[in-house]
């Protein structure tokens, strides 16, 4: 075995932001036949040396035009009714199955933190099967679809596999490894009955202040178009690349990730070139893997709220560059306008908004479904939408459905898919995931590898045995939570325990627990967050964290930190005292990936999805600055 100070550590400092294979340290060929960074670019799909093979590119056109026939044969049958009750998406508890059948709704959802009573993969299977059953009872038997964030695997249900969150993947730099996660997830969504995930994000995050930072792959176009890419091929499409039965949806077009000041729904910097450039390009790498879906975001650009830019989403996304698609609307964004009911829901279609996320917070809720409906009808009755933008909607949505093969379905969820989530093979992958999502920042000594011959472990800190806390938000509810809550994960004291045996990992919250102990380890960070509440001015260490620190360094112990965030922090507490710093962002649920790396069984190979800010005052802070001066740049990461 290694000793406690046995291997040097020597950089990891990549010519480029390029990708690679689960099996090679090189560059993968990229998304597509163009090859990854990594290596030099592929042919068809093949990847160039040091490569580990791009995957070859998509054909045809999206949705096909036997698709399109089905979408506008149907049309032709649809009364005004149906027609709008295709393009509104109900929340699960405002609508009930005979409702579905009554009125041939086209899309349900549930909001964060809304699941059925018996919350496990067989609750959610039997619960989306009666709404299945209950739309397939409507005159034109139109299959419904089902929507849920599921931003790193099936979080909202428990015992589902929690991967890391983006912004971990995006360290990984590894275009196969996310591929096959968005595979399996599909998997899992399939397995509950959700196969509508709202996932991925695919911002280009450029200020660590906004909330959705770890939601995001990283901080350049690049990143985010090959991993975006990749996790869309995954959702979507079989090794065989025949449908999974699952369709992503891009998020959020366009902008959400360069807001003033890091602000969700703020307004967007920068000129249409700056737009373009920065954060265009990986909505057109979804394009080219046939994305289903986009879901328009609530930030502004130039004043404007994008779910009412028609030149950015009909005139550029759909007409020029080709989205065949639907464009779906946030949660209940088109009543945040400013305006009535009735013009913001106009303004919002006319601009090509598709389909309607609606939810009626007030005691009126039981009729959401026919407020919506006739405020839909209006428009097109009053002339305020033409009746040709409304049958446009209706044909993305069918045909979509259709390329998801949701008219060929029993409309029941395939229970063998059930049984498989959460199983030893998805976490295996999961656990893959978080070797190769962890950044080692600073490993001074030689501390690392830590040694499982000799090491008695002092482990303390907020996230050591914090289920919750690795995993962040989305997690069982919304903004999720801390504490032990996420059924069959494993923590990160549990993962020390496992390697060294209970009686060697000596824990305690604060670092007061260090007798016998020869080397400590403080895992601290942010606590669970989603958007909005995630928005942050100071992204300094909070003091009582660095004082655990400062407590195993001064008992004499050399000292490891390990940091679960959802974006880089400001280190200036705790640098005097951590003799070792990891980046393990938010690993999810198999904390057994952690110590793989922190032991050595796996050689750290993460390298940073963002530049790491040495103040507040630098935030933000991107690689390309003209004045660029970061503590730990883009692309750093050591090993040993």
């Amino acid at each position: 075995m290694k000793s406690l100070f046995a291997v040097s550590s020597i950089l990891l400092l990549g010519a480029s932001a390029g990708c690679k294979s689960s099996s090679a340290a090189g560059g993968m060929g990229g998304a597509t036949a163009t090859g990854g960074q990594g290596g030099q670019a592929g042919q068809a799909g093949q990847g160039g040396p040091g490569g580990g093979g791009g995957r070859p590119p998509l054909t045809g056109t999206f949705p096909t035009q036997t698709c399109l026939d089905m979408a506008n044969g149907l049309i032709a049958q649809m009364t005004l009714d149906e027609e709008v009750a295709q393009i509104m998406q109900l929340e699960r508890l405002q609508v009930s199955p005979a409702q579905l059948g009554q009125y041939g709704i086209g899309l349900l959802y549930s909001q964060g933190g809304s699941a059925p009573l018996d919350n496990s993969p067989s609750g959610w299977a039997d619960m989306t099967d009666g709404f299945r059953q209950g739309a397939l009872t409507s005159r034109l038997q139109i299959p419904v679809i089902y929507g849920i964030d599921i931003v790193h695997g099936v979080g909202p249900v428990k015992g589902a596999t929690v991967f890391p969150h983006n912004i971990g993947l995006g360290a990984s730099r590894d275009i196969a490894l996310v591929e096959q996660i968005g595979r399996v997830t599909a998997q899992e969504s399939a397995g509950c009955g959700l196969d509508f995930p709202f996932s991925p994000v695919v911002a280009v995050a450029r200020d660590e202040r906004w909330g959705r930072t770890y939601e995001a792959f990283g901080e350049t176009p690049e990143l985010a178009s090959e991993m975006g890419a990749a996790l869309i091929r995954g959702l979507q499409l079989d090794d065989n690349l025949k449908t999974t039965g699952v369709i992503a949806g891009a998020k959020h077009y366009l902008g959400d990730g360069g807001t003033a000041m890091g602000k969700t729904g703020a307004d967007t910097a920068g000129d249409e070139t700056m737009l373009r450039a920065l954060h265009l390009t990986p909505y057109q790498a979804a394009l080219a893997e046939h994305v289903g879906t986009i879901m328009v975001s609530y930030s502004s650009w130039q004043g404007v709220k994008m779910h009412i830019n028609k030149p950015m989403l009909t005139d550029l996304f759909k007409n020029q560059l080709g989205f065949g698609g639907f464009a779906a609307s946030d949660f209940n964004a088109c009543y945040q306008l400013g305006l009535s009911n009735h013009d913001g829901l106009g303004a919002c279609l006319n601009a090509g908004v598709d389909t309607f996320m609606v939810y009626d917070f007030s005691s009126h809720a039981s009729t959401i479904l026919t407020d919506t409906m006739t405020v839909l009808k209006s428009l097109i009755t009053d002339g305020t939408v033409p009746q040709s933008r409304l049958d446009d909607a209706v044909r993305r949505v069918l045909a979509v459905k259709c390329e998801m093969g949701a008219f060929a379905s029993s409309g029941l969820v395939d229970r063998s898919l059930t049984a498989q989530v959460g199983s030893d093979e998805h976490r295996a992958l999961a656990r893959q995931a978080v070797r190769e999502s962890l950044v080692v920042l600073k490993n001074d000594g030689n501390v690392l590898p830590l040694s499982k011959d000799t090491a008695v472990v002092a482990l303390a800190g907020n996230n050591a045995d914090n289920s919750g806390g690795q995993c962040g938000g989305w997690t069982i509810t919304w903004q999720g939570q801390n504490g032990n809550v996420v059924p069959g994960a494993t923590t990160i004291r549990q993962a020390f325990e496992g390697v060294l045996g209970a009686g060697n990992v000596l824990y305690s919250l604060d670092g007061s627990s260090t007798a016998g102990a020869n080397v400590a380890v403080a895992v601290i960070g942010e606590s669970p967050y989603a958007e909005g509440m995630g928005d942050r001015t100071d992204l300094t260490i909070d003091p009582a964290q660095a004082g655990y620190v400062q407590a195993l360094k001064q008992a004499g112990l050399k000292t490891v930190v390990v940091l679960v965030s959802g974006r880089p922090m400001i280190l200036d507490p705790i640098l005097p005292y951590a003799d070792a710093i990891v980046a393990a962002w938010l690993p999810g649920s198999e904390g057994a990936g952690v110590t793989d790396v922190l032991f050595g069984d796996y050689h750290p190979t993460g390298k940073l999805p963002h530049s790491w800010p040495r103040s507040m005052a630098q935030i933000p802070i991107n690689v390309g600055d003209a004045t660029y001066d970061p503590l730990y740049p883009y692309d750093y990461g050591l090993t040993y």
